[in-house]
């Protein structure tokens, strides 16, 4: 199993840490970034390999691959994704498409969450799961959230933003299990999405495949402090948990 971080965001919400960075390096804790947090948890977890799949400044991710190798005792492979600036991520994880396909513990680039969300989907592996999403079940929900429907005997039925949040089951975090069986399937539903839209969530990709009669299933992460950053308030929310990990 590997790691894989969607980091090839260009954050413009947070200018002006994003004039210059990807999002996924913007510090939450002195000079530890979104991508250090991340990084750290895969380490923590027993991963010893990572693809970071990367596009708008990617250099900067680029300059700092050998100190975040040494620093976390990772293999670092980044991916190269032509149309960060231009396409949304169904676009991006299809660019890791290979990389899947060795099983992969996947996280998006600007997820601030601690090691146990990485624990709980480890744990909840097996009895042919193929995708386990990380979902909270506890957070109090509005309109941007990622929310998500679960039938306990089909497992996810539904995952999009545009959702009475009162409908939900939860909220997916933006961290997945996915098993390299299932590596095939995700790419060719990945690809019809962006191919029908290239604006559409990686997230549309999943429903693509539960649609098609593919199981997904979830694992609740509890009571658990973390924080999507796509703005400053969430960043000043995600300095306040990242101090504490």
């Amino acid at each position: 199993m590997i790691g894989l971080v969607l980091a090839a965001g260009a954050g413009r919400r947070l200018r002006p840490y994003t004039d210059t960075l990807p999002k996924a390096l913007v510090p939450v804790d002195g000079d530890t970034t979104i991508l250090d947090l991340t990084l750290g948890n895969f380490a923590e977890i027993g991963l010893t390999e990572v693809g970071i799949i990367v596009g708008y400044k990617k250099e900067a991710v680029y300059e700092r691959k050998e100190a975040l190798e040494a620093k976390y005792g990772l293999k670092l492979t980044l991916i190269d994704n032509d149309k960060a600036e231009e396409w949304n991520n169904a676009y991006s994880l299809w660019c890791g498409r290979d990389a899947i396909k060795h099983d992969v513990i996947l996280a998006n680039g600007d997820t601030v969450h601690p090691v146990s969300v990485e624990k709980t989907l480890l744990a909840a592996r097996g009895d042919g799961k193929k995708i386990i999403l990380a979902l909270d079940t506890v957070k109090d929900l509005a309109d941007e959230e990622m929310k998500v429907v679960v039938d306990p005997e089909k497992g996810m039925t539904k995952i999009t933003k545009l959702m009475d949040p009162a409908e939900a089951t939860g909220e997916y975090i933006g961290v997945t299990l996915i098993e390299g069986e299932a590596a095939d399937e995700l790419a060719d539903a990945l690809k019809t999405v962006f191919e029908a839209d290239p604006q559409q969530f990686y997230e549309h990709g999943y429903q693509e495949l539960v649609n098609r009669g593919f199981r997904i299933d979830v694992a609740p992460i509890g009571d658990v402090k973390w924080v999507e950053i796509d703005n400053h308030d969430d960043l000043a929310k995600g300095r306040e948990i990242a101090c504490q990990y």
